[in-house]
């Protein structure tokens, strides 16, 4: 009962959780562990984005998944320091700042709403192939109402990193691509369809992900990482 609960929930705030277009797979869960988790320096800065576009893609007249506001804004990468308040022995204040595991994306644009849209990326290493974990961080739409706060829950979405001289290459795992595993039975991970929301969504534990990133992702002929809806090159501003 509690699932169908979440699940119902899920239909309704889905769509601010960072699955709108439903192109990318979505997880309750994140799709890395601990163990795994990596920092990686060089994808620190501001980058303009272009998108690339899949072969179905190119075939239907270069049409694009993508809005302005992801490929018109520049995208800083940081990695987040968060910041301690102490006192010290003579009774003042005292700040201490410790550079954390993860990184914060932020969607910079000229339009006003552009400051909202900012990312928890998470990187990771499995099979020396590194990968990214994104999830909403900070939504002012659920800031300024408190039945959505209430209600909303974090989901996460699945990209495989690369770096290209000056660029940096992201590929999203596809809704419809993963979709297509679990259907022809290639891929066996728990899931649960979304009615309210017309969609897939995965269920499975970070250890089971896990597992199937490690038994398929580093295989083209389970995921084809240049044939996915969603992919990015972010080239380096400074």
């Amino acid at each position: 009962m509690k699932l169908r609960k979440l699940l119902i929930v899920s239909g309704i705030f889905l769509f601010i959780s960072g699955c709108t277009d439903f192109i990318m797979i979505c997880s309750l869960n994140p799709f890395y562990l601990d163990k795994n988790v990596a920092l990686a320096p060089e994808i620190e800065g501001n980058w303009s984005v272009q998108p690339i576009q899949s072969k179905k893609d190119s075939i239907e007249k270069n049409s694009s998944h993508w809005e302005l506001t992801d490929t018109t804004s520049v995208w800083e990468i940081k990695q987040f320091i968060s910041e301690e308040k102490l006192k010290t022995k003579q009774g003042k204040d005292s700040s201490v700042f410790k550079p954390q595991n993860h990184y914060v994306v932020k969607l910079i644009g000229n339009h006003p709403d552009s400051a909202q849209y900012q990312f928890r990326l998470v990187l990771f290493r499995i099979n020396g192939a590194l990968y990214g974990d994104f999830s909403p961080r900070e939504i002012s739409a659920i800031q300024k109402n408190r039945m959505a706060r209430e209600n909303y829950f974090t989901v996460h979405t699945l990209a495989r990193i690369t770096f290209q001289n000056k660029k940096l290459k992201i590929s999203w795992l596809g809704a419809e691509y993963m979709k297509s595993m679990i259907e022809d039975k290639r891929v066996r991970i728990k899931y649960r369809w979304v009615e309210e929301a017309n969609r897939l969504l995965l269920t499975a534990s970070s250890e089971d992900l896990t597992e199937m990133i490690e038994r398929y992702a580093h295989q083209k002929r389970f995921i084809d990482w240049d044939d996915q809806p969603a992919m990015l090159h972010l080239t380096r501003i400074n």
